[in-house]
């Protein structure tokens, strides 16, 4: 089992920055990839960012390329998503999920999920 806890979320203006942090927990050792989705009212939860534990591989959605990107440091078992120029419309609950399984990092079966962070951006 791992356990997820996100931090980081909050209110700030559009064309400013943010960093999430996902903080992992249990049997972290055996990790293959984790990822950053969001979920807006109304709409399908989106993946974001994926990277592997191993950090050597990322993946990004269109939408947040060039403007989010994600991390990990193994020693604190954390993974990063810094969010920079922000829009009115990533305004959204953002996760955190991981997984063992050996998937590509444009898919979405996650195994364990963080318990969301609310990120608002007013104008």
């Amino acid at each position: 089992q791992v356990q997820l806890v996100e931090s980081g979320g909050g209110l700030v203006q559009a064309g400013g920055s943010l960093r999430l942090s996902c903080a992992a927990s249990g049997r972290t050792f055996s990790l293959y990839q984790m990822a950053w989705f969001r979920q807006a009212p109304g709409k399908e939860r989106e993946l974001l960012a994926a990277i592997r534990w191993s950090g050597i591989s990322t993946y990004y959605a269109d939408s947040v390329k060039g403007r989010f990107t994600i991390s990990r440091d193994n020693a604190k078992n954390t993974v990063y998503l810094q969010m920079n120029s922000l829009k009115l419309e990533d305004t959204a609950v953002y996760y955190c999920a991981a997984t063992y399984q050996r998937i590509d990092l444009f898919r979405r079966q996650y195994d364990y999920w963080g318990q969301g962070t609310q990120v608002t951006v007013s104008s």
